[in-house]
């Protein structure tokens, strides 16, 4: 089912941080589960003798970091295209829409994964954008073409 903007309100700031902290469970347990990963590659490389010894040089140090983004980033992507929802926000009935109602597109996933971490490294003020009216969107929805809006309740 597909909602406008017109029938349907923008989700407010502490609504999206809720959903954020409750997939923040989410993106730990994908933090740990990329780390075991990079943590046996170290130890088949190297031996378990040397693995903790071993000190990557900085591009692979980089690598491992982008590879965390891609793993992190592609859970939302994931979410989004499949309902324009992820777990958290399926829990605040929040959900990540084109303005005429349609799922975002693949672009518009990354590209959100890619401003948002941005609005929030700007002390926030990307964020803090989703208090001003008329619209209440965060700069990274604006950037996006992309809306958050609140679902209504179901019986």
């Amino acid at each position: 089912m597909s909602h406008n903007i017109s029938a349907t309100p923008s989700a407010n700031l502490l609504r999206r941080l809720a959903g954020f902290i409750y997939d923040a469970f989410l993106l730990f347990a994908i933090s740990l589960g990329y780390g075991a990963v990079l943590l046996v590659l170290r130890v088949i490389i190297v031996g378990a003798d040397q693995a903790a010894m071993a000190n990557p040089p900085p591009f692979l140090q980089w690598l491992s970091f982008i590879g965390l983004y891609l793993a992190l980033s592609g859970y939302y992507v994931i979410c989004w295209r499949k309902q324009g929802q992820t777990i958290g926000m399926k829990a605040w009935r929040l959900k990540l829409q084109q303005p005429n109602g349609a799922l975002a597109t693949p672009a518009q996933c990354w590209q959100r994964c890619l401003a948002a971490p941005m609005s929030l490294l700007c002390l926030g003020v990307g964020y803090l954008w989703c208090l001003l009216p008329p619209a209440k969107q965060c700069l990274h929805d604006r950037y996006t073409g992309t809306q958050v809006i609140v679902l209504p309740k179901t019986n």
